[in-house]
């Protein structure tokens, strides 16, 4: 992260967590961190060049300019000699519509809250592009898992491992999710759901274009159902939390070589996250040894992680909030065109770019101490 260090940025998030529910609606929101940040300029920059030229894509120079601009016109910063692009209002609508379908908020709508932070440039960390990919596809599911409502999260991981659900699946499921105004992972669980029911009255339509994608559907569905089970059925956070990455990690490696590069990223990734998690966990339940005292302990709050969440999933809903947060305030790809333009993915075979994916739907419409180095750092300048 640039402009603060990670440990303000995690420091802001925290206090963003201790105060959501007078900042959101769901405790389940997640931090957009500046990568996401980028992606989601991209999807909405594309998205209005569809409207006025009929064409869904954006060059990397118009992206570095916006994003200057952007990061500027956000933090309240001078504007005057960084040239606007073209209908920029109706690209900061797309973008913020997109964010808050995707029950997401990006760091500086966080940092505007709390702006009495220090300002330190943080150091790029070098690794590996195979342990970039498995981190991020791992964190993907970890997202989604927390926050089912993240599009960019599930654009990562649908066809990760291999699953038949391509470019053309993850079109149709766009559009579903734009005529039934649903987020993609909610129009995928309802169609698999309603198939299992089963008989002619909750049949989808003959005619339906989801149905060319059900054996891969069901997988995604079911498995995601599986990290849930883990999530709801065990009580203690820290084995749930090694259970699900032990879990994502057997479904990305199964049938792989286990010299493989990716293969040994993934387990690198896996144990590291593993070991962190435990961590956090541990930190949490010292700072409830250090507060606790002979007072009868108050009523439980009515803010309570999604109501819907099985009470012995909350902790582990928590631990892995925070952990996603880190990731939100840690530093941001230093290449940009790779993060944004790498359709050949040489290191995973069903690896897309979320461009490419959205590219190919017919619609993609979802209805201040000093942060100056924020751009220089976030876009690889020094």
């Amino acid at each position: 992260m640039a402009g603060l260090n990670q440990k303000s940025i995690l420091d802001m998030i925290k206090e963003f967590r201790r105060n959501w529910h007078t900042l959101c609606n769901s405790e389940r929101t997640t931090v957009c961190g500046a990568d996401s940040m980028l992606l989601a300029l991209q999807l909405s920059m594309a998205e209005n060049n569809k409207q006025h030229s009929g064409e869904f894509t954006v060059s990397l120079s118009d992206i570095i300019l916006t994003w200057k601009y952007f990061l500027h016109e956000k933090l309240n910063l001078p504007v005057e000699n960084i040239k606007m692009i073209d209908h920029y209002e109706d690209i900061r609508k797309i973008y913020d519509d997109f964010l808050k379908n995707s029950n997401m908020l990006d760091l500086i709508d966080v940092y505007k809250k709390y702006s009495d932070l220090t300002s330190n440039c943080e150091n790029y960390v070098n690794i590996s592009p195979v342990r970039l990919l498995a981190k991020k596809i791992i964190y993907s599911y970890l997202n989604l898992l927390v926050n089912s409502k993240n599009d960019l999260a599930l654009a990562h991981i649908l066809n990760i491992p291999d699953r038949g659900l391509g470019r053309e699946a993850f079109t149709d499921l766009k559009h579903a999710a734009r005529e039934k105004q649903m987020s993609i992972f909610l129009v995928a669980t309802s169609f698999i759901r309603t198939i299992e029911l089963g008989g002619k009255g909750y049949a989808p339509s003959p005619s339906d274009p989801l149905r060319a994608h059900i054996k891969g559907l069901s997988n995604f569905i079911n498995f995601i159902d599986k990290l849930d089970e883990i999530l709801g059925e065990i009580s203690n956070p820290s084995i749930a939390g090694g259970r699900i990455l032990s879990v994502i990690k057997m479904q990305l490696t199964k049938g792989q070589n286990s010299r493989d590069p990716f293969y040994k990223a993934v387990e690198e990734v896996a144990q590291d996250l593993d070991l962190r998690i435990k961590n956090i966990i541990n930190s949490q339940q010292g700072d409830v040894a250090l507060s606790t005292t002979d007072i009868s302990p108050a009523r439980p709050k009515s803010h309570t992680i999604n109501h819907g969440t099985a009470y012995c999933g909350r902790d582990t809903v928590k631990a892995l909030l925070v952990l996603l947060d880190e990731e939100a305030a840690s530093a941001p790809t230093k290449n940009k065109a790779e993060l944004l333009y790498d359709d050949e993915n040489t290191i995973h075979p069903n690896g897309t770019s979320v461009l490419t994916l959205f590219r190919r739907c017919k619609f993609f419409c979802w209805k201040t101490n000093n942060w100056n180095k924020f751009w220089k750092c976030s876009s690889g300048q020094k």
